[in-house]
């Protein structure tokens, strides 16, 4: 393998795609680690003072605690979000950044599915302090911001796409 040849456009995006997964989930598992050894689960630490604290949670069900106790549904779901993703970057023309923001939303997903593998739940630990939300952790800031990211991402990339297919499509018309 040459390493000074570049990437071809499915290698890079395939490369940014597992770069942003496992940078997700290297952080998402770093962090959660970190809360579990320092906070017992219900203790509350300040983080940001009015905005944020660190509350230790254990959390069987999924989002907000919907669907207590169905953990191996879940650990399923999240591969077949990894899955659906590996094929979307695999199979799309997707630019560099669409690909990392589909990789964190994968990332995020198989961060949880660790937790839920391994302990049984998933640790939770931000909780907004100037609102009443559920307490979320890493993973889940990265499945919300890939999510957001990508549909920002493609919706651009779609309209550029469409937009150079006319002007493609004008030009040959011109030709005839």
């Amino acid at each position: 393998m040459d390493i000074s040849r570049p990437l071809s456009r499915r290698g890079g995006r395939t490369f940014a795609f597992w770069f942003a997964v496992l940078v997700v989930v290297t952080l998402d598992q770093a962090v959660k680690a970190a809360v579990r050894a320092r906070l017992a689960v219900g203790e509350v630490a300040p983080l940001l003072p009015g905005v944020l604290r660190l509350e230790h949670v254990e959390n069987t069900g999924a989002a907000f605690s919907m669907g207590e106790g169905a953990g191996v549904l879940f650990v399923l779901v999240a591969l077949a979000v990894l899955v659906a993703c590996v094929l979307l970057v695999w199979r799309e023309e997707l630019p560099l950044p669409l690909a990392a923001a589909v990789g964190c939303v994968a990332g995020g997903g198989v961060g949880n599915a660790v937790d839920r593998v391994l302990f049984g739940s998933v640790t939770d630990f931000f909780a907004t302090t100037f609102v009443s939300f559920p307490v979320f952790n890493v993973a889940d800031v990265f499945v919300t911001c890939g999510i957001a990211l990508a549909l920002v991402g493609y919706c651009l990339w779609d309209a550029r796409r469409t937009r150079e297919e006319a002007l493609a499509h004008e030009a040959c018309d011109g030709r005839s």
